[in-house]
């Protein structure tokens, strides 16, 4: 990746809307090789996707938890069981396997903290294997960023 491709990058990053006209102009290449070079980089999968950022709040979530997980065992059972259904479960946004004490870190949304509730009840707490659930909310966002800080490779 050169700086020409990490200022396509950035660029989308900031607006996936960008047609292959604005895109071009503003990072200074003709149209046909910025489309181009857009193209290596979904093909490369340096790019993965396109998608709308939608608040949170505003779509009626304005819980954010921060759920730690830690398993009674790592047998490959307990570990496949407890993957497959967080993957499966919509409140649950995210799922870091982590080192430390804990094994797993989840970012899970919810209407209320009664919904939160019924998160843990009758979604979590029933998946074999898990020894301990703790949960921190979050009160406030002091800096949330879905763009990632990209620079060209150093030659």
């Amino acid at each position: 990746m050169d700086a020409t491709d990490a200022k396509i990058l950035s660029a989308l990053q900031r607006d996936g809307r960008l047609t292959n006209q604005e895109l071009s102009a503003m990072i200074g290449l003709s149209p046909s090789p910025c489309l181009r070079r857009v193209r290596n980089l979904e093909a490369a999968g340096l790019i993965t996707g396109y998608t709308a950022l939608v608040d949170e709040k505003a779509c009626g979530f304005p819980i954010t938890g921060f759920v730690r997980i830690r398993l009674t065992n790592h047998s490959d059972e307990t570990v496949r069981r407890f993957e497959e259904r967080i993957a499966e479960t919509d409140a649950i946004i995210d799922c870091y396997l982590m080192t430390g004490s804990e094994d797993y870190q989840l970012r899970v949304v919810a209407r209320s903290l009664d919904d939160y509730e019924q998160l843990v009840r009758q979604t979590i707490q029933k998946i074999p294997g898990i020894a301990s659930i703790e949960t921190s909310f979050a009160y406030g966002v002091v800096k949330q960023s879905r763009s990632l800080p990209v620079l060209p490779e150093k030659r």
